[in-house]
């Protein structure tokens, strides 16, 4: 929850430096120079790369979460398998013993969104998360093609 509560707290920051960037902007257009134009521009695009990043990210989350509560509902996650340090977080070290077996089941059933969100959860508990991100992403898209196969279906 108070990862939730921080990603709350910067959306409503990016929105206000969105508030104020398009007034600052607007102001530079009307002093109608080259430079201010420019400027004004800048003001404008930089923001909303920002603003679609955040979308981006809060997208990705919503949906790894949502992937995450299926498999927490089926009893398929992977959380017992590791130690965990005082903080309660998985222990990384303890976490990248676990990688080559999930990588190998992940390798064993590419087309299985289970097995990838499970690679994606052992190596983001081992500080992967370089690697980690990719295969929560394959699982999101593998579980999404599943979902409409079976909506196609009529199940």
């Amino acid at each position: 929850m108070p990862a939730q509560i921080g990603v709350g707290v910067m959306a409503a920051l990016l929105v206000l430096y969105l508030v104020v960037a398009v007034q600052l902007a607007i102001g530079f257009f009307e002093v109608g120079t080259t430079v201010s134009t420019i400027m004004g521009v800048a003001l404008l695009v930089l923001p909303l790369v920002g603003f679609w990043a955040l979308g981006a990210e809060l997208l990705f989350g919503f949906r790894s979460q949502r992937l995450g509560r299926l498999m927490a509902r089926e009893g398929s996650l992977p959380d017992d398998e590791f130690d965990l340090l005082p903080s309660g977080r998985p222990d990384p070290a303890a976490a990248r013993v676990h990688v080559p077996r999930f990588q190998a089941d992940a390798d064993a059933a590419p087309a299985d969104w289970r097995a990838a969100y499970r690679l994606g959860l052992v190596l983001d508990a081992a500080g992967e998360r370089k690697l980690a991100r990719p295969a929560i992403t394959r699982a999101i898209a593998l579980e999404r093609a599943e979902r409409d196969a079976a909506a196609d279906r009529g199940e």
